[in-house]
């Protein structure tokens, strides 16, 4: 376990490469040049900067794939992806003229023998190191990861993919890297599904991945279970959540707004285009991404007030034009108001669409969703709550996310109301956007006879909310259950055994009111890490810092194949039902 100020997906990953490759290559006080796949791009820029590769004697950074000049006379560190493409850009450096005076090799992950004999056989005089590392997923918050493939969804979803089982393979190799670099080996289980097979069939290759893994550790032991559990659950578990209006700042944001590789784009007070990057980074992010956008716009105002209150400003109404003022009368501010402004202007930006057309979809999307309106009464009839969103001039995704939302609730609708409504939203030619949901094993279209049971939820009735958030993610339940040790056997069937601390013996209850304390004073006890197959979106991602939050003896962990957003969900699902499947493999993602 991660305590103290190693907490943090990122800190632990970038302490692992310190441990690992730093360490190695600094028993020769020598500069080095760092030579990194996009994938190792991506992964080391999500834990650290150019400065710390410089304190660690690192003087250049290259791109493996590019055309580089020959340093003969410095060393080099490749990290990057056991693929064939990597292994032959490495033997290229060195096969006919080494460019460099020796390398240290680091793989992401397991390298088959056939490329590493391929290295032996031309390169293996220039070598002094080659490991792997087990690192071939991406930390993208302090308790979040992906596997960095968007592509999984559709190779695992369109009836017309030909190498499911070749990705769940690869998403297996990743989670187990992920488990190696928490120094875990959790009990495996998930979620039941007589529809859908996925989520057994990772458990099965996970639990047998995890097994050999640590078979033998680097003291010669076998490694038991440790205190740590795994759940695997398929996207279709809960189709509400990607698909509704979020109204917290960091789901509605990447809803709402184009941010695209978590960089927000917006014009300054000259017009001039800027930008900013939203991560672990900026402070304030981390602070406001997770409160509801009312709290948000009310709190950011107030934070430049006591700064212009710092600097006697009078105190009138905070704009951008009064904030751009103010930063070019006081430079000694201008990198705390910078950061103010930004989040100002993205909070404005969110408002923006909340009060054009936002408001008025939140309230039907929030009844279907929960099956009841703000007093608690019943939705005795859906439909009715539907027909104003599809008599409203609303853009045609809003209307689509609200006809799911609608059929959803009812858990599927006949063929010829289903017909009504596509006729309705005018999307005769682009069914794909709801009937295609069938292949995450959600049912659509029913027969009147057909009755389905719905998961009973959590009473949250005495929870505070706002009245335009009311859903809360299934999964939130899900991982208070495994906290309190309530989940089902005969719904999450275990792969493995499970360790003692999820027996019983360990359980507190989620709900109980804890004070808040800071991040770093909690990192005692178990770990539950979830696997979302298919993706996750923001507010599931939140879910997993309010439990942590809630239960100081647990953290949990959060992770699917991507991060997706509403829209991005609904073309992932429209596209299913495209052409043959080409492959899609961490190689192919290297080069994209």
């Amino acid at each position: 376990m991660a305590t103290g100020s190693d907490h943090g997906l990122q800190r632990i990953v970038w302490k692992k490469i310190k441990e690992t490759i730093i360490t190695d290559c600094r028993k020769s006080e020598v500069w080095k040049i760092l030579i990194l796949d996009p994938f190792t791009t991506k992964l080391l820029s999500s834990c650290c900067k150019m400065s710390d590769l410089l304190a660690e004697k690192i003087t250049i950074v290259e791109d493996l794939y590019k055309i580089r000049e020959p340093v003969p006379e410095m060393k080099a560190i490749y990290f990057m992806s056991p693929t064939a493409k990597c292994v032959e850009a490495f033997i290229a450096d060195f096969k006919t003229k080494p460019k460099y005076k020796a390398a240290y090799v680091y793989f992401t992950d397991y390298c088959p023998d056939d490329l590493f004999n391929n290295m032996k056989l031309h390169c293996a005089k220039y070598i002094r190191v080659c490991k792997e590392i087990n690192m071939s997923f991406m930390p993208q918050e302090a308790q979040v990861f992906t596997c960095d493939n968007p592509g999984a969804f559709r190779s695992i979803y369109s009836p017309k993919s030909q190498d499911k089982k070749k990705t769940l393979e690869t998403l297996a190799n990743q989670l187990v890297t992920l488990c190696a670099t928490l120094d875990e080996n959790p009990g495996v289980r998930y979620k039941k599904d007589n529809n859908m097979e996925n989520a057994k069939t990772l458990a099965e290759l996970v639990d047998a991945k995890l097994a050999s893994h640590y078979d033998i550790d680097d003291s010669g032991k076998k490694k038991g279970k440790t205190q740590a559990q795994l759940l695997i659950v398929e996207r279709g578990f809960d189709p509400v959540s990607p698909i509704l209006h979020e109204l917290t700042y960091q789901a509605m944001a990447y809803d709402l707004i184009d941010i695209q590789d978590n960089i927000y784009k917006y014009k300054g007070k000259d017009s001039s285009e800027k930008q900013a990057m939203l991560n672990e980074e900026d402070m304030l992010w981390v602070e406001l991404r997770h409160k509801h956008i009312a709290d948000v716009s009310a709190e950011i105002p107030k934070m430049v007030k006591e700064i212009s209150a710092n600097k006697k400003q009078p105190d009138g109404k905070i704009t951008i034009s009064n904030l751009a003022q103010m930063m070019k009368k006081m430079p000694s501010f201008r990198k705390q108001l910078t950061e103010k402004t930004v989040h100002l202007q993205l909070a404005e930006d969110c408002m923006k669409h909340y009060s054009n057309n936002v408001e008025k979809l939140c309230k039907a999307e929030q009844d279907l969703a929960v099956g009841a309106d703000v007093e608690g009464v019943k939705v005795k009839d859906p439909m009715r709550t539907l027909l104003p969103v599809l008599l409203h001039p609303y853009n045609i995704h809003d209307k689509i996310r609200a006809v799911l939302l609608y059929i959803f609730s009812v858990n599927g609708t006949t063929d010829e109301n289903l017909n009504k409504l596509i006729q309705h939203v005018k999307i005769e030619g682009e069914q794909e956007f709801i009937l295609n949901w069938k292949e995450l094993g959600v049912p659509i279209i029913t027969s009147p006879s057909f009755f389905s049971r719905k998961p009973s939820r959590r009473d949250r009735s005495q929870e505070e909310k706002y009245n335009l958030s009311r859903w809360t993610p299934v999964i939130k339940d899900v991982m208070e259950d495994a906290v309190e040790n309530k989940l089902d056997t005969r719904e999450w069937p275990h792969q493995s055994e499970c360790p003692a601390a999820w027996n019983g013996s360990g359980a507190v209850s989620a709900r109980q009111k804890h004070k808040a304390s800071s991040q770093d004073d909690r990192r005692t006890g178990s770990r539950l890490i979830i696997f979302i197959l298919g993706g996750m979106c923001f507010s599931e991602m939140r879910s997993a810092y309010e439990v942590t939050q809630a239960v100081k003896s647990c953290e949990v962990i959060i992770g699917s194949s991507h991060i997706l957003t509403p829209n991005s969900l609904l073309e992932d699902i429209k596209a299913l039902s495209k052409g043959p499947m080409e492959t899609f493999t961490i190689e192919e993602r290297s080069t994209a």
